[in-house]
């Protein structure tokens, strides 16, 4: 029996099939936990998560936690520090504990304390006067002081309670020189002054000096990782004569581990601000050389250390120190830096062990930044990576593989001088199917997509199908040409998507497969673009939207409920809609020559004061197509706006096909609707940015190159002639010829953001309204928690949460006469920060008309940066407003009274007649 009631209140908490209310669910656990069975009370305690994210709101968070409380009675209190910080009872109970004589209640206590003084600037500066007459006391053991000092690392919270913590910690470190206590109280040290931003140098001297001067490795340890820390939070506090501390330390230290933990320091200061400070010359002061300082002296030493670890941080620096300085005779250190990458990277090419590969990607990070900042090295990094490459072991040619594609991208003129190499690498490896094998083919076909730029040859093409169809797999090929299709190769991606399909079980992928490839084949039918050849140029676009519109409908067909692809729909809609508005404007500027201007046009054209008119219809079909580039330049923004989980590179991508649409309005309006108020302006940050991928770096050659031609028309002879229209055809081909790249988020989405509201009150059922009293107020409480995938907050985080009510009027069930206008609509907005991405905010609304309202909630978010974008969600509740019993009393009242005066001047009327 008691099995079956087991079964039973895990089925109705919503684990099984039947499906229950929060309420309900929590209940049936709640007898689980109280079961006298150890396996029924942990078979309840783990079903929580599971509640917790089908129901993720704070009552049932709160009230759950209370019952998981009574059964583990230890710690609990800590963990609800960041839902009640400021419970003054909790602060109460917590101090109470302190004193208590039960040690595992008073270790609860310094754990409360430690989470609330992080949480409530009230609780740290009530308890840090408690905390340090315990750890300064006599009677404290040792033990119990060494896990008080670290709650000193929360009091943050203003200038004079960090001071004060930092008085005691520097007493404790002079009275207790125990390993132990030395140890706990730099690290507190360190962590108050790295939060609180307070005395941050004179901590980076404390810990110098004992680095420097106390004997212990352990002390020196700790010295080393919260230098390490520092130097990643705050670098700009570092001074030289702290750098040249520690490089003293470094080049005197005879242990190997010590000196690798303080070249890692100095290879992180290496890349910030403060390796200018210290090659800085100060006033008064000769700055030394970078040739002759101790930081370049102890570089090279360590470049060719017999440590792997010494060896990379010993590049890097050299590395970041020949980027950084910009003087001209650094012909020494350069070569040194290019000798020790190439040792370096002989040395870990032929290890296949963990560590190597970490050391591996310090030197290839180098020597991108080498070849970006130092570009006359670039050649003879390459040539150094080809080389390798030949003789690596497969683990390390992955890496050199994306070194190479990271420097192709930033240098295109070095692609077409690695491509034979390349090629000949590619014929020879791939001899077996193990997973780095097949990793190694996708990452040397993107290095060969990437250095031929443009489309590929027969003999490349050829060269990969061969492997590919020797030794990779579906998931191998499907990558490959997921990647011709980011690098614009739609023909080579096109065969190996078709080759893909009937390789899949699901017909949700093989519609998402044939849906690729129906839009590379429409890309492909682009290539055939050529110059000043406009009929072939609306035969290309009409050919290629046949394909695109059979790719939509596959692409349709691939959507789930659980994955919408609204992102890839909206795309490819977008794309297709601009492709038959540069197809319509093509059609309007051949129609100067099929159907030129009537005789009387002249004539209209002085009797309206409209020059334009003069060139007949064409005036006003380059205005609809104007409008139509303008409608697409806002529709491309809204797609970026509903993007919010979109790399960096996808956003920029959309962003060029907004600029294109833009540029064409532009165009238009610059050469015949307007030309006296057209501005450059208006085709948007062109060329502003720099160029990142080489399909925008040929994208903003093709604006710069068409705004160039714009700006060089003039319009001396009619308003509208055949080298206008001209160039805007021309205008059109060149966006056009530049392969559309379909970016990463198109396949892949890395971030995973979203948001679930809950409304209150809410009906049982969706279709059911709300009954409200007209002459009643609504509180609508709007609560949300935001859900995160696995990487929450890669690309960006929520700042806060805009929440938008709008309510409409469905149906009017009576006849209402004397009510304000303010009174018929609700339109409300308010922006709240998630906590612990939780929010919740509440809604007055009025009803004071009769009849079924649509309540719509729509959420947006804001960044960190203050970007607004439109993830959604979008909830919709009914309210029926309903005459309040007053009102309606005296109304039947009235009527009531009314009725005896009509039948009696009804009478009056018979007896009259």
């Amino acid at each position: 029996m008691a099995s079956n009631s087991t079964k039973s209140f895990l089925a109705d908490a919503g684990y099984g099939e039947q499906e229950l209310d929060a309420n309900s669910a929590l209940m049936e656990l709640d007898k689980g936990l109280r079961s006298g069975k150890l396996g029924e009370q942990c078979e309840a305690v783990v079903r929580f998560p599971r509640l917790f994210q089908k129901y993720p709101f704070p009552i049932l968070i709160n009230s759950a936690f209370l019952k998981l409380a009574d059964v583990f009675r230890v710690g609990m209190l800590g963990s609800l520090a960041s839902i009640i910080p400021e419970r003054k009872n909790a602060h109460h109970s917590i101090r109470q504990s302190l004193d208590s004589h039960d040690n595992v209640e008073v270790e609860a206590a310094v754990f409360a304390a430690a989470n609330f003084s992080a949480q409530s600037k009230d609780f740290a500066v009530g308890i840090c006067n408690k905390i340090s007459e315990m750890i300064q006391g006599l009677a404290t053991p040792v033990d119990l002081k060494l896990k008080l000092i670290p709650i000193l690392q929360h009091m943050h919270h203003d200038a004079i309670l960090a001071s004060s913590a930092r008085q005691l910690l520097q007493q404790l470190v002079t009275s207790y020189p125990s390993t132990k206590m030395v140890i706990v109280s730099l690290h507190t040290f360190t962590l108050l002054a790295a939060s609180s931003l307070v005395d941050t140098p004179k901590q980076i001297q404390l810990l110098l000096q004992y680095l420097k001067n106390d004997p212990r490795k352990a002390v020196k340890r700790l010295a080393i990782q919260d230098l390490k820390l520092l130097a990643n939070k705050t670098p700009h506090t570092w001074s030289r004569e702290n750098i040249q501390a520690l490089c003293e330390c470094a080049l005197q230290t005879p242990y190997d581990s010590l000196k690798l933990g303080m070249l890692s320091v100095l290879s992180t200061l290496s890349g910030t601000i403060a390796i200018k400070h210290y090659f800085s010359i100060a006033s008064g002061n000769v700055g030394s050389s970078p040739r002759s300082s101790d930081l370049v002296r102890l570089a090279q030493e360590c470049c060719y250390h017999n440590n792997r670890g010494i060896a990379a941080h010993g590049v890097r620096v050299l590395t970041n120190i020949t980027v950084s300085c910009q003087e001209k005779d650094l012909l020494a250190l350069e070569q040194d830096a290019v000798f020790g990458l190439e040792s370096l990277l002989v040395l870990c090419s032929q290890d296949d062990g963990p560590g190597a590969q970490a050391t591996l990607k310090i030197a290839l990070n180098c020597m991108v930044k080498l070849a970006k900042g130092r570009p006359h090295l670039s050649q003879s990094v390459v040539e150094t990576l080809l080389t390798q490459l030949h003789s690596a072991q497969d683990a390390a040619r992955i890496l050199m593989c994306h070194c190479l594609a990271a420097i192709a991208m930033q240098l295109p003129v070095l692609g077409d001088g690695m491509l034979g190499d390349l090629m000949e690498l590619y014929k020879v490896i791939g001899r077996s199917a193990t997973d780095k094998q097949q990793e190694l083919l996708v990452s040397l076909a993107t290095v060969i997509f990437v250095a031929s730029q443009k489309a590929l040859s027969a003999e490349v093409k050829a060269v990969i199908k061969q492997q590919l169809e020797s030794v990779s797999n579906g998931w191998t090929v499907y990558r490959i040409a997921r990647q011709a299709s980011r690098m614009g190769n739609h023909d080579m991606a096109r065969e190996l998507y078709q080759s893909l399909l009937t390789q899949v079980a699901s017909e949700h992928f093989y519609f998402w497969l044939n849906s690729l490839k129906e839009f590379s084949h429409a890309e492909q039918c682009l290539t055939g673009l050529q110059e000043e050849n406009y009929s072939s140029a609306l035969s290309c676009i009409a050919e290629s939207l046949k394909f695109y519109h059979k790719g939509i409908a596959s692409l349709t067909a691939a959507s789930t409920p659980l994955n919408p692809l609204s992102f890839q729909c909206e795309f490819v809609k977008l794309r297709i809609d601009l492709l038959q508005a540069f197809s319509q404007l093509i059609c309007t500027c051949n129609s100067l020559k099929t159907s030129p201007p009537p005789a009387i046009a002249t004539t209209i054209a002085m009797t309206l004061g409209n020059d334009l008119q003069r060139c007949g219809r064409i005036s006003n079909q380059m205005k609809q197509s104007m409008e139509e580039f303008r409608s697409l330049a806002s529709r491309y923004g809204d797609l970026y706006q509903a993007s919010f989980d979109a790399d960096s590179a996808t956003l920029r991508n959309v962003e060029l096909q907004q600029q294109s649409c833009l540029l064409i309005s532009h165009a238009i309006e610059a050469l015949i609707l307007d030309p006296e108020s057209a501005s450059f302006q208006e085709s948007g940050s062109a060329g502003a940015a720099h160029a990142d991928s080489e399909y925008e770096r040929r994208m903003m050659s093709v604006y710069n190159r068409v705004l160039e031609e714009v700006d060089s028309l003039d319009r001396k002879c009619t308003p509208v002639s055949y080298m206008h229209t001209a160039c805007l055809c021309d205008a059109i081909i060149s966006l056009l010829k530049v392969p559309l790249s379909f970016q990463r988020y198109f396949f892949q989405k890395l971030q995973s953001t979203s948001i679930k509201l809950a409304l209150s009150p809410s009906p049982r059922n969706p279709a059911e309204p709300i009954a409200v009293q007209n002459n009643q107020q609504l509180a609508l409480k709007v609560e949300g928690v935001v859900q995160h995938g696995s990487k929450p907050g890669l690309f960006r985080k929520i700042q806060s949460v805009c929440l938008n009510v709008s309510s409409t009027l469905q149906s009017k069930s009576g006849q209402d006469y004397k009510i304000p206008i303010d009174n018929m609509t609700n339109e409300m907005e308010q922006r709240v920060e998630p906590h612990n991405d939780y929010f919740s905010t509440q809604f007055l609304l009025n009803f004071a008309i009769l009849g079924t309202h649509n309540i719509t909630v729509e959420s947006s978010v804001k960044d960190a940066n203050g970007i607004v974008w439109k993830t959604g969600p979008r909830t919709t509740i009914f309210v029926k407003s309903l005459e309040d019993p007053y009102s309606q009393q005296i109304r039947l009242q009235q009527q009531q009274a009314q009725q005896p005066l009509q039948q009696q001047q009804q009478r009056n009327a018979y007896s009259r007649f």
